[in-house]
């Protein structure tokens, strides 16, 4: 991640997930602490959770464990609420889910709080997923501590592109998924990387993060009307 500026140092090595260190030992199991019956398109049931390794790590090592934890509220928002720990990460997403897609609201980690303004469109509508797919958009940001004082503020633009369709082996299973790539711009010293790919499969998630995360488990199963995007 850069560090191109120093009063970004400090906030890149809390966000960005390069200076977790590996836990000694292996992550507890991912277990739902109720039944998962129904599972949206964009999975967000409270009680849903994925495991996810670097790319090119071995599966025996410890992983990263990735929670729907449910409906809350952030910057006077309903929103829903993922968080991603194990291996010295704490990090939580606030998105919204509508008709229109997905939407990124703010991203916190101990110390520290980033909000988007407007939110950040992360996916597009259901039915509109296809090859050659764009969207793009530009958002206010604030990065604020725990005191609610502000660090920086500036704005970031992004764009995906929707990329091709294809089917993946990973330590998880076999995928059919959407190759997404995504690039940002921003007046915050390079906060944000440039230029990330993720994979995403209806029903199931993120199969590759945009930090370069591989599924290797999930404590729910993938409906059959949604094994194909």
């Amino acid at each position: 991640m850069s560090k191109r500026l120093p009063l970004f140092g400090s906030l890149l090595a809390l966000l960005g997930l390069a200076a977790c260190a590996p836990a000694p030992a292996a992550a507890p199991p991912v277990r739902a602490s109720t039944p998962i019956s129904n599972v949206s398109f964009y999975p967000k049931e409270a009680g849903l959770a994925w495991t996810y390794l670097p790319e090119g790590e071995a599966a025996t090592a410890a992983p990263y464990v990735l929670r729907a934890l449910g409906p809350t509220v952030f910057a006077g928002q309903p929103v829903q609420a993922f968080e991603l720990t194990e291996r010295g990460a704490q990090q939580t997403w606030y998105r919204s889910f509508s008709a229109a897609g997905v939407q990124l609201l703010g991203i916190r980690k101990p110390g520290v709080s980033i909000r988007l303004d407007p939110p950040w469109q992360e996916y597009p509508a259901q039915g509109a997923w296809r090859v050659g797919l764009t969207w793009q958009g530009q958002s206010q940001v604030t990065v604020a501590d725990d005191a609610g004082k502000v660090q920086a503020q500036g704005t970031v633009s992004y764009s995906y592109l929707v990329q091709q369709q294809r089917r993946v082996q990973t330590p998880a299973g076999t995928f059919d998924v959407w190759v997404v790539t995504r690039q940002m711009t921003d007046t915050l010293g390079g906060l944000f990387p440039a230029t990330q790919q993720l994979w995403f499969t209806p029903f199931t998630g993120e199969v590759r993060s945009p930090e370069g995360l591989l599924l290797t488990g999930r404590n729910f199963s993938t409906p059959a009307t949604g094994s194909q995007p």
